[in-house]
């Protein structure tokens, strides 16, 4: 690859081995090689501006989990190492929470959670990234919801006027990628398929997808077949029902002995207007950042995975009932 170094045998690879060098084998000070001094981190939760603010979330994140695992599932990608490429590498992670930090007092709990991550790279360092983290699964298994977290959260930070605020995209800060993925068959008809259902064509789940498909989603929730499928997005949907779903990024990938697949990274943004995930509406203006995972087989879409962040979700609907009191 050109202008990275030649130990890396390819995109996936390179990805992959820096991860478990930084985390597992504690080169944390390779972020300096590895990132960018200026890199651009957004997150559900915020934004994260230059390398020395990545170094200090990572040890913090360290000493609260300091046996974390980060299990790298797959990477789908695009582009080229001349013009730059785009990973969407999906982890899944195992830590005990053996430090107190921004989940609290040490519980000595057991966690099991995945990440999605889509990074920009090019020669040799990473300069722009998206990321999402299964916020509800990491406080399901510590004891608590991502509602009465997110409330929690706000407190800790010093109340509404001054807790950080959640990722919207009037806060958003230009990076040097501006892509949005390659022309994959793969990756397109995902895309169609997540629109018709944001169209609230709820029975195209029945067509597109393999009837013994599997699914994971928010919440460490495992998922099999349509019934279950429709049971995250119908609710999601239901929760905003006027929203506007949107297509960031749409990469897919086929070969290597995997099967075809799909990275997409999606926004649904406007009212909390109805019932559904985040209990009754509130009126609320939300942002929700999502990042989905597929596998296609013989008979449609056999496993999916979807990310959002709970807490960032009901963090924003606390801010606005706070505003309404």
């Amino acid at each position: 690859m050109k202008g990275f170094d030649p130990h890396y045998q390819d995109f996936p690879d390179y990805i992959l081995k820096i991860t478990k060098e930084i985390w597992e084998d504690r080169g944390v000070s390779t972020l300096h090689q590895y990132y960018a001094p200026d890199i651009v981190v957004r997150s559900p939760s915020g934004i994260t501006l230059g390398n020395q603010a990545v170094i200090g979330a990572t040890l913090a994140t360290l000493a609260e989990f300091p046996d974390r695992e980060l299990l790298g599932e797959d990477v789908i990608w695009s582009g080229t190492p001349e013009t730059g490429m785009l990973s969407s590498h999906r982890i899944l992670s195992t830590a005990t929470h053996l430090g107190d930090g921004q989940y609290g007092q040490a519980s000595q709990r057991k966690l099991k959670y995945r990440v999605i991550a889509d990074c920009h790279a090019i020669n040799n360092q990473i300069d722009d990234e998206w990321l999402i983290r299964d916020s509800g699964a990491i406080v399901r298994q510590l004891g608590t919801t991502p509602e009465v977290f997110a409330l929690a959260q706000i407190e800790r930070e010093g109340g509404a006027s001054r807790c950080a605020t959640p990722f919207r995209p009037t806060n958003d800060v230009s990076g040097p990628y501006q892509g949005q993925g390659n022309q994959s068959e793969w990756g397109q008809r995902y895309a169609q398929t997540l629109q018709r259902i944001m169209a609230a064509d709820i029975a195209t789940i029945r067509r597109s997808y393999d009837r013994a498909c599997h699914g994971e989603y928010p919440g460490g929730m495992s998922a099999n077949g349509w019934a279950a499928v429709e049971s995250f997005w119908l609710p999601l949907r239901s929760a905003m029902p006027d929203a506007r779903f949107e297509i960031a990024h749409c990469i897919g990938n086929e070969g290597g002995l995997m099967p075809p697949r799909a990275a997409i990274r999606w926004s649904l943004s406007g009212k909390h207007a109805g019932p559904g995930l985040f209990g009754q509406a509130t009126g609320a203006d939300v942002y929700v950042m999502g990042i989905c995972h597929a596998e296609f087989g013989p008979w449609g879409i056999r496993r999916e995975f979807a990310l959002i962040d709970e807490v960032a979700i009901w963090k924003q609907i606390h801010l606005h009932n706070s505003k309404s009191s």
